[in-house]
């Protein structure tokens, strides 16, 4: 099975290089009604009934807030979070301590203890990612942590030379599941989601989520799609816009200005003439239902199945997809992912096809939001802040502000960064104040402002594509008192 990117021609039919169920109450069911389309498709894609479909939404809506609060208490003990059953009624927590089981059962979640945790399993996959993109993709093109097996999985057409790299770096083969697997992704070229855009005179994508960074307007889609400076057209090859900025390998995002014809609508196209509204980028946790839009396929639905995915492209290697279990096809690239009315990315790549079924992997919307500066078009008009606990991140600081003061993190120093690579932070903040993260770096002269996240709320996350080089935090806090902790990652 080879997974790609999807870019398709200007004529579409030639592609171009635990029991834990907790009750969801009528209040919660009657606030967050799932729209008919979203029901439909996850019958078809999940083989469900639409009673079933529409339970699984709701489940997922009431227990998602609890493995991020379960998350945020076990700390650096935590293992992950997924759900199952067919409907998602059961809420699993790992944990690399008994002693937390008394805690996860009380929050209405089955736990399992595990023997390493979350971020422990981060750092092995940060080695693996640093050796493998080195040789062949055929040797482990795609690796993830799976918090269900506790384990870091790569995916290899060539078992016996990967088990080799993981020797030879040094790392502790009980940790690591190395799986023969043909799966190879490949980048999938192709003012709603889901519709169509040109570039140039022979390329299609699809749109991923309306935006606007000021007075500008415009959407984000795939960075392999297009690059800074190309025009773009619509599904009416009416002239659109242009490429702002683009980044493909490492990250695979980019964001779309658009003239002054054309307006941004918080909404995505369902596949049967309806739209299904987007209102915030709560990230969903693996185990949720998420469905695609795309240009050429249309509307498909499945599961998240792994976060932190790394995958290696004929291009080059890709960091920080999202794994589910949801076909895309060559055009569909840059189309929205959306998990009820979270919007969650914006598709890569892919493997298989929506006939025989495939593997899709989107590039989460957040860091994109970060990186350039961008709000999302919601049907809140300002997008609601991002919530979750920040969990994986392979280091942690914390300190404590008073309003109007602002600390540089790591403990009021810097790190280096030896290689290119994506800057990823999550700030949690004091509730009820405002606090804002910058990332700087140095030029030589002075400390410069690469990337900020300044929403009118205490979380904020920083996703930044950038050069070797020396990197510091600044936290601002922009209103109220309180601690904070910071959590990142360096290339």
């Amino acid at each position: 099975m080879t997974v790609s990117a999807l870019v398709v021609a200007a004529t579409p039919a030639v592609a171009q290089p635990r029991t834990a169920g907790v009750a969801v109450t009528a209040v919660t069911a009657g606030a967050h009604r799932p729209l008919p389309g979203m029901i439909e498709a996850l019958q078809r894609d999940l083989h469900l009934t639409a009673a079933q479909a529409e339970a699984r939404m709701l489940n997922e809506i009431r227990l998602t807030p609890i493995a991020a609060r379960l998350a945020r208490g076990l700390g650096d003990r935590y293992g992950g979070s997924w759900l199952t059953g067919a409907t998602a009624q059961t809420l699993m927590v790992a944990t690399t301590s008994s002693a937390d089981i008394p805690q996860i059962l009380a929050a209405g979640a089955r736990p399992q203890v595990v023997s390493g945790s979350l971020a422990q399993l981060n750092m092995i996959k940060d080695k693996l990612d640093a050796a493998l993109p080195a040789h062949p993709a055929t040797v482990g093109g795609v690796r993830f942590v799976d918090v269900r097996t506790n384990s870091v999985t790569v995916l290899s057409e060539e078992p016996g030379k990967t088990h080799d790299v993981i020797r030879s770096i040094g790392l502790d083969g009980s940790a690591v599941r190395v799986v023969a697997s043909a799966e190879r992704p490949r980048p999938l070229y192709d003012l709603m989601g889901g519709d169509a855009y040109y570039i140039g005179t022979t390329t299609r994508c699809s749109i991923g989520f309306p935006v606007v960074r000021g007075t500008q307007k415009g959407f984000v889609s795939a960075g392999h799609c297009g690059r800074a400076g190309q025009a773009t057209f619509g599904f009416n090859r009416v002239a659109q816009g242009t490429f702002q900025a683009s980044v493909f390998p490492v990250g695979d995002f980019s964001w779309v200005g658009v003239n002054g014809n054309w307006t941004p609508r918080p909404s995505v196209k369902d596949g049967s003439g309806g739209v299904v509204n987007v209102a915030g980028a709560r990230e969903a946790i693996e185990g949720a239902s998420v469905c695609r839009s795309g240009s050429t396929s249309g509307w498909h639905c499945g599961i998240i199945q792994q976060r932190d995915t790394s995958v290696t492209y004929s291009q080059g290697t890709v960091y920080e997809l999202t794994r589910t279990s949801v076909c895309a096809e060559p055009g569909d690239s840059g189309g929205p992912f959306i998990s009820i009315d979270q919007a969650q990315g914006v598709t890569s790549g892919a493997a298989g096809n929506c006939t025989s079924g495939g593997i899709g992997y989107f590039q989460p919307v957040n860091p994109i939001l970060s990186a350039y500066g961008l709000s999302l078009v919601t049907t809140a008009g300002n997008p609601p802040p991002t919530t979750g606990a920040c969990t994986g991140f392979p280091h942690t600081v914390t300190g404590s502000l008073t309003g109007g003061r602002y600390a540089y993190q790591p403990d009021d120093l810097y790190y280096n960064s030896a290689v290119s690579g994506v800057h990823s932070a999550c700030l949690d903040g004091p509730e009820g104040a405002d606090f804002d993260l910058h990332l700087q770096k140095w030029n030589g002269r002075s400390w410069v402002t690469v990337a900020s996240a300044a929403g009118p709320n205490p979380d904020e996350r920083i996703g930044y594509t950038g050069t070797a080089g020396y990197y510091r935090y600044r936290v601002d806090a922009a209103s109220g008192s309180g601690s904070y902790s910071l959590a990142y990652r360096a290339p």
